[in-house]
């Protein structure tokens, strides 16, 4: 079973990503990390300094290059309540 360990690291080599550009990522949703807090996730799993990524930063990170790759989300045009026929 993969972990969201394994997850984030297939991510990482697959879109050719460096710290500092997951870093970026992770701002784009408003949320930081600092490199060394992430590249204790990216130890091995018998290292002593691993450390198990939540939900939360996978979470984060996927919406955060959803951003990166396709740009932020358009805004919704919300009709105007005097064009109602």
């Amino acid at each position: 079973m993969l972990t969201n360990n394994d997850i984030l690291k297939k991510l990482r080599v697959a879109h050719k990503l460096r710290d500092e550009d997951i870093i970026k990522i992770l701002k784009l949703v408003d949320f930081d990390i600092s490199k060394g807090a992430l590249g204790d996730m990216f130890r091995n799993e018998d290292h002593p300094k691993y450390v198990e990524a939540g939900d939360q930063i996978l979470r984060n990170f996927l919406n955060g290059l959803i951003i990166h790759l396709r740009g932020p989300r358009p805004k919704l045009k919300l009709p105007k309540k005097n064009d109602q026929k």
